[in-house]
């Protein structure tokens, strides 16, 4: 493959910074999770964008959090088709290998992803609409949350629809036959949080009131 080339110097740079600094004064931890491997007590979805910073946003150490990251957080609907599904396997592996306790999807704003869905689902992205667009594709699991959105200014509505697909995400994740018997078992709560990156607020989504509620 002689298409890969070395890291870049800064990357380089900052990790013999962390080999010094963070792993030297931690060997033991580090020595602890290799030998006896991962148990974390919570998976997270969260968005690709560099701006979610799930990990600082809750002081978690390595080895606390099974994190998967995707365009717009968004889960599937489950389908057992024999065909690549990385985000299915992710969820799979936490909740029937790894026995998470919690499973939490977390939405946030300005979300790129999500606002190509609404123009897409508004007929103002045709690049999207595209079946050789992977984007626009995986961004069809939110519609069913686009056709929901009440009335407003596309500002309002657009922000309504990045709650929306933590939603939607939500309902996927209980149509896994594995995901809905740990649930209605005890073992494994649902949660469904949404970030303004701007001000650095959170809000839980509670069932009894059907809203986001911040924290």
């Amino acid at each position: 493959m002689d298409f890969a080339r070395p890291l870049p110097e800064y990357l380089i740079t900052r990790f013999h910074g962390w080999q010094a600094t963070t792993y030297s004064q931690n060997k033991g931890w580090y020595k602890r999770l290799a030998d006896e491997g991962q148990r974390p007590r919570a998976m997270i979805i969260s968005c690709c964008d560099s701006r979610v910073h799930v990990t600082a946003m809750f002081g978690a150490d390595q080895g606390e959090f099974f994190i998967h990251r995707n365009i717009a957080n968004l889960v599937p609907a489950f389908v057992s088709d024999g065909e690549h599904h990385g985000t299915s396997a992710a969820v799979e592996y936490a909740v029937t290998s790894l026995h998470v306790s919690h499973l939490v999807v977390m939405g946030h704003s300005g979300c790129g992803g999500v606002e190509g869905c609404y123009e897409m689902c508004e007929g103002h992205a045709p690049a999207l609409e595209e079946k050789t667009s992977f984007v626009g594709r995986w961004m069809d699991i939110l519609r069913p949350g686009y056709d929901r959105l009440p009335q407003g200014d596309d500002a309002t509505r657009k922000r309504a629809l990045e709650k929306e697909g933590v939603l939607v995400s939500l309902e996927n994740l209980m149509s896994f036959p594995f995901v809905r018997a740990a649930v209605e078992s005890g073992e494994l709560t649902l949660h469904g949080v949404w970030n303004h990156i701007g001000n650095g607020s959170l809000e839980v989504y509670d069932s009894l009131s059907g809203a986001f509620h911040p924290i």
